[in-house]
């Protein structure tokens, strides 16, 4: 064999071997979001300046933020970024349930995670509200408090749309679940989200919501890196 051979040899393997492994990440792109997403949201509550586990408290707020202005302000930016990957992770589970037979109830469940998932995105930005007061030397209570009149309306629409889409994801997934062998609870904690976003208590939407989204998503993210393509190649 001449050396030209056997170079261009080495260098088909070569370019075989990554092209497996970037189709094989490829594959699994959507179970690292689905995984990766609800890690940051709970991440972004548990950075979150402590505010009581009651309804909305103006003055608790204010102390919240004042005490550290840099946490505050790390701890919304990471809500909205989790808002924005939960979107995506939804995006990536709508297209596996439609691969696993789903052509009703997760089809219709989207776009309503994606108007709660951008409203719930705006609610940060207006909690930015208490910072720039304490950066200024103003008010952060009142800052609030003039808020609020436009933060309960977001949030308790980003609730139900939320709600309504995370509802018909499970619905989705329990019409196909014995055929993704998804544990019957992944069901019952996606309904969990969707309630949990409507209760505007601090330990419902901060710790309840996310402990949801990771018992509901995981195993989700497991089943999907696991079996990728299962249903593309049983229909095949």
């Amino acid at each position: 064999m001449s050396g030209e051979a056997l170079v261009g040899g080495l260098s088909s393997a070569g370019s075989d071997r990554v092209s497996d492994v970037s189709a094989a990440v490829g594959r699994r792109a959507p179970a690292i979001a689905i995984a990766v997403a609800p890690l940051v949201l709970l991440a972004a509550f548990i950075a979150h300046p402590y505010i009581g586990l009651g309804p909305p408290d103006e003055a608790a707020v204010a102390r919240a933020a004042a005490s550290s202005t840099f946490r505050w302000g790390i701890a919304h930016l990471m809500v909205a970024v989790a808002s924005a990957l939960l979107i995506l992770a939804f995006l990536a589970i709508r297209t596996y349930l439609r691969d696993a037979g789903d052509q009703r109830w997760s089809a219709r469940a989207l776009p309503f995670v994606i108007v709660g998932g951008t409203l719930y995105a705006i609610l940060p930005g207006m909690e930015f509200a208490a910072l720039a007061a304490v950066e200024t030397g103003g008010d952060a209570r009142a800052a609030q408090a003039a808020v609020e009149p436009w933060f309960i309306p977001v949030i308790l629409a980003s609730g139900v749309a939320s709600a309504m889409g995370f509802v018909g994801f499970a619905k989705g997934l329990w019409s196909t679940g014995s055929r993704l062998m998804v544990p019957r609870f992944v069901v019952i904690a996606l309904a969990a989200m969707g309630v949990s976003r409507m209760v505007p208590v601090t330990a419902v939407q901060f710790y309840v919501h996310a402990a949801a989204a990771l018992i509901a998503l995981w195993p989700l993210a497991y089943v999907m890196w696991r079996q990728p393509k299962v249903m593309q190649a049983a229909r095949s």
